[in-house]
């Protein structure tokens, strides 16, 4: 196979995993995650971050090859999602932004409106923009107009480990937009992964999924196999889906001749 490489923001991957930095026992493990699943990308949710802290915080077990993808998970409008990504700049996180604008504290749904705000405003400002949405052909080509660099829609609700909910929708994502399109959130198991791959997404977010593992460096080595061999599928061309058998190998002429 030729080389695959994802290309965002200016930059190039060789890994169609994105990580992330939330809800591990222990953020030591971090760094083993990291390695085992190959992954080049990394979140991390500014609220988290205390440069000044005495004890460390997790930045501390971010490798320094990853690429920081800082979030604005907390912000509720806009404007808050505008002062987060503006902060973490300032504060040394480079210019990549993932939105999350969520008032909703039931379900945890993204507000396309909001986001499509914040992208517009923080894409003028050389931000790159990686906005988290509901899977919404219409709310992602807002997107693109309004600058993203990608766009994440929903596998399933935040933190839910229910898979690929979303799928038919996803997949018009894929079809009709032309950048990046990273499934991020809800992915629970390797297979899932896999599938949006396969389906052809160009990369998937995976957080809960690993981190909540009793073996989370063991789960991330899952992870990363299971994105390659999606997206080698994707690129091999899957043969087409029948209604009815189709035998592999001749049924006539064996035994009587028949």
């Amino acid at each position: 196979m030729q080389e695959d490489s994802l290309e965002i923001g200016g930059l190039t991957f060789a890994s169609r995993l994105f990580t992330g930095t939330g809800k591990y026992s222990d953020d030591s493990v971090i760094p083993g995650v990291c390695e085992a699943s190959g992954s080049q990308v990394i979140t991390v949710a500014l609220r988290r971050v205390d440069l000044e802290a005495d004890t460390g915080n997790v930045m501390d077990f971010i490798p320094r090859h990853m690429q920081l993808l800082p979030n604005t998970s907390g912000a509720r409008d806009a404007d808050e999602a505008v002062r987060i990504a503006r902060l973490a700049r300032a504060m040394g996180c480079g210019d990549w932004v993932k939105i999350e604008v969520i008032s909703d504290n039931k379900y945890l749904l993204p507000d396309g409106y909001e986001t499509a705000k914040a992208t517009e405003i923080l894409a003028g400002e050389g931000f790159v923009v990686l906005p988290y949405v509901n899977a919404d052909l219409y709310v992602a080509r807002s997107l693109v107009d309004a600058g993203a660099a990608a766009v994440m829609p929903l596998g399933a609700p935040i933190g839910t480990n229910r898979g690929l909910k979303t799928k038919e929708m996803v997949r018009i994502l894929i079809e009709e937009i032309d950048v990046p399109v990273v499934v991020d959130a809800g992915i629970g198991r390797p297979s899932e992964a896999c599938e949006a791959m396969e389906m052809g997404a160009d990369a998937v977010l995976v957080n809960t999924a690993i981190a909540t593992a009793d073996d989370p460096v063991m789960m991330a080595r899952a992870f990363g196999r299971a994105v390659r061999a999606g997206r080698e599928a994707y690129l091999s061309g899957p043969g087409a889906r029948h209604g009815h058998a189709v035998a592999s190998s001749p049924l006539t002429g064996f035994l009587d001749g028949e």
